[in-house]
């Protein structure tokens, strides 16, 4: 490296290649390398060229060492990138720009340096989520709190979100503290961060706040590193929270050699502590500031950019950007209203379909939704005419936790013998059954060969569990043989929401706080909404197999499904934005609970939609949706109106579905019931039929499971024939004891110490 040191002064001459090759803006942000800059990089604009470009250039020209030069990313993807392209450029190992990498890497380091600034040894423990859950549990218990009301996930989320804003336990005011267990916020955080510490130990948040509190606390290590940082780069500045903000505005007072990277209208992260206001105020928190605007788009065509333009114009805070781009032509953006969301899902796999006849790549098709519970209607649809997809960001609708425990409760009231259904949900909700009480029931099924529910309730009739076990188990299958009995009168959806609303499952999902249990409840709704469309449990629970069933290779190309906020950063050729209302886009959340703020990050999330389309953004608006299992008048989406109508190509007919309600409609017919009737392809996605499962029930004490044609009897195990009245046996548990009585495969027996207990036979030996 000694060819690369600061010894000599900058370098005058010709550009060198990393710079030659950049257009005017970009090279303006790359040798402009002292004081503050703010590069304002529009979507597609080529930013990552020019960041590192000029990190290439500080080196190259002998400015500083790499090792002055502090370089932050948000991802570790986005970290290695760089370097790789530095590293070309400069024609050096990536290894030797050692302050490149994420906010959290980079500060992990300098905590090990510090660690005992904050209580901590330098092989602290980095601990993840589910050991903070576990933790927080402990805490929760110790303190008597109720968990169920006062969940762990609810106070993992606060605790995050003090330590994003740069807050320790000190600086909560009344309303932070009162937003856990009444007042005891403040005191559960601080004895979080007690046990923490006793542990040697610390959680992702604490990796900037313990820094942020040695950079306040010590000065002379604040100007340490203030001194070794001679130029900082930022990435995706509009990204960042309270605690990185606090963080790099103490780095930079020295220098202020600071260049920031990002676009205030692609700002969507506020629900990860995502403040816009950072980088919209970044003038006046170093003034001086150069201000380098990159508008030439590289990736879009001219109308997909001017209606990306248009609309995010209507947003007030944000800073002045006009895309442009050098090529010409290219279709207008399409805007399609259709009828209801299959019929939307109908229209994107017909122009798919199209699309790959032409000779279009589906690995370069994208459909972006709002949420994840829109991706149904898209599963079902590809898996009905063949178009291979994935779901990116998340799991395929089908393979979610709640939908698969939902699914398994359905699949034991359908097939009592479905032992892996069964084990699946024995204990979700949460009932106090563990480990050791599943483990005597499968040894129980094994011996008898039994199914485990039936199994389960054989020992429930026993005392070999604990009362409270036993009595768990047989009023769960007494639920179930409820179930089985109204699943003879009800529809499957009503049934699942029974199901749902009796387990606990809606409760537990309810007392569950967290960012991810409205989108849980949410998945659940359309579970239930799908299954409107099946006659029988047993035709939609045929159905969700075969589409289990159906995962592609891993070279055939797919069509990717994912939502906005996932597809921040990519690109694609034909880009299909679907669900384009009032109240699923923008959210209803943000209609009713976000004001102003909350509507302009919808818009700037619409903006970073439209602008993952490199050729044709087409936008679907369905006049109709099912949200929550009712059916909901829809209008078109704000931002629908706020596109310049120049840059547009709108249909607004309501293909097939309004003509037939106007000509099919009564008082006394359901005005949706012909969309099922007269769209024949809606009726193939339930397959062929099965024969329907006749109810089968657990009963009580002297009678087993059943099913057509197989006797209660054939269920029950044969009791040994080596056990008699008087015989001495003995029990793992319960020792020695004589057998008094004798019913099937039950034995009474007197015990020497426990008494006389209800025990199965194949739960003990014969002795003497």
């Amino acid at each position: 490296m000694s060819d690369l040191t600061p010894s000599s002064p900058p370098v005058e001459g010709p550009l060198p290649p990393y710079a030659a090759r950049l257009n005017p803006p970009q090279r303006e942000a790359v040798l402009t390398t002292e004081g503050p800059v703010l590069m304002l990089a529009g979507a597609g604009t080529g930013k990552t060229a020019a960041l590192t470009a000029r990190l290439a250039h500080l080196v190259a020209t002998r400015r500083a060492w790499p090792s002055q030069i502090l370089c932050v990313t948000f991802t570790n993807k986005a970290a290695r990138e760089m370097r790789e392209r530095v590293a070309g450029h400069l024609g050096v190992a990536s290894e030797g720009i050692p302050w490149l990498g994420t906010f959290h890497s980079i500060c992990a380091k300098m905590l090990r340096r510090h660690a005992e600034l904050v209580g901590l040894e330098q092989n602290y423990t980095i601990i993840d989520t589910d050991d903070q859950l576990r933790l927080l549990k402990q805490l929760i218990r110790e303190n008597d709190l109720d968990e169920k009301r006062w969940p762990a996930r609810q106070l993992a989320a606060l605790i995050d979100r003090w330590k994003n804003r740069g807050l320790n336990p000190g600086d909560l005011d009344a309303n932070e503290n009162e937003a856990f267990a009444n007042g005891r916020g403040q005191a559960m955080y601080r004895l979080y961060q007690d046990r923490l510490k006793a542990l040697n130990a610390c959680d992702f948040g604490d990796l900037m706040l313990h820094v942020l509190n040695i950079f306040r606390k010590h000065t002379d290590v604040l100007e340490d590193y203030q001194q070794r940082f001679k130029y900082i780069l930022v990435d995706e500045y509009q990204d960042t929270n309270a605690v990185q903000y606090l963080w790099l505005r103490l780095l930079a007072q020295s220098h202020k050699n600071i260049c920031v990277v990002g676009d205030d209208d692609q700002s969507i992260y506020s629900w990860r502590g995502a403040e816009v206001a950072n980088i919209l105020r970044f003038e006046k928190d170093f003034p001086g500031t150069h201000v380098v605007r990159l508008e030439q788009n590289y990736r879009s065509t001219p109308h997909i950019l001017g209606a990306a333009s248009g609309l995010i114009r209507a947003n007030s805070q944000r800073h002045e950007k006009t895309l442009w781009t050098e090529a010409n032509g290219g279709d207008k953006v399409k805007v399609i209203g259709v009828w209801d969301a299959p019929e939307e899902a109908r229209r994107v796999g017909e122009a798919i379909e199209r699309l790959e006849g032409e000779g279009a790549d589906l690995n370069q098709i994208a459909i972006l939704v709002r949420a994840q519970y829109q991706t149904r209607e898209f599963e079902d649809r590809f898996i009905q005419i063949g178009i291979n997809y994935r779901i990116i960001g998340g799991f395929r609708f089908y393979e979610r936790a709640e939908i698969r425990d939902a699914l398994a409760y359905l699949r034991v009231i359908a097939q009592p013998q479905d032992d892996l259904a069964f084990e699946r949900i024995y204990n979700q909700p949460k009932r106090g059954l563990g480990a050791k009480t599943l483990e005597k029931m499968h040894q129980h099924a094994r011996r008898t060969g039994m199914p485990l529910a039936a199994a389960s309730l054989d020992l429930a009739d026993s005392d070999e569990l604990p009362a409270r076990a036993s009595n768990t188990i047989g009023g769960l299958l007494r639920q179930f043989l409820a179930w089985r009995e109204a699943a003879e009168d009800m529809t499957p959806a009503d049934l699942l929401r029974l199901v749902l609303d009796e387990s606990g499952y809606n409760d537990m999902l309810a007392n569950d706080r967290s960012a991810e249990s409205a989108g849980r409840a949410e998945n659940l709704s359309e579970l239930a909404r799908a299954m409107e469309d099946y006659e029988t449990l047993g035709d939609f629970l045929e159905h969700v197999a075969l589409v289990m069933d159906t995962d592609g290779r891993d070279d055939e190309e797919t069509v990717t499904i994912m939502t906005i906020h996932a597809a921040k950063g990519l690109e694609f050729d034909n880009v299909f934005c679907v669900g384009w209302e009032e109240g699923v886009f923008p959210s209803q959340r943000a209609i009713d609970e976000g004001g102003l703020a909350s509507l302009e990050e919808e818009r700037r999330l619409a903006y970073v939609a439209i602008t993952r389309a490199k050729r044709r953004c087409t936008i679907l608006h369905a006049a109709n949706r099912r949200i929550y299992g009712q059916w909901t008048s829809s209008i078109p989406s704000r931002f629908i109106e706020e596109l310049p109508e120049e840059h547009i190509d709108q249909e607004t007919t309501l293909t097939g579905g309004a003509s037939l309600w106007r000509a099919n409609w009564s008082e006394n017919e359901d005005p949706f019931a012909h969309v099922a009737r007269d769209r024949p392809e809606r009726a193939q996605t339930r397959g062929p039929g099965w024969q329907r499962a006749i109810a089968t029930g657990y009963e009580t004490k002297q009678q087993r499971v059943r099913e057509p044609g197989r006797s209660a009897a054939s269920f029950a195990a044969k009791p040994r024939s080596d056990i008699a009245i008087g015989a001495m046996v003995s029990h793992d548990k319960f020792g020695i004891g004589c057998v008094t009585d004798q019913e099937g495969n039950k034995l009474e027996i007197e015990f020497e110490e426990y008494g006389t207990k209800r025990v199965i036979d194949s739960f003990v030996k014969v002795v003497g």
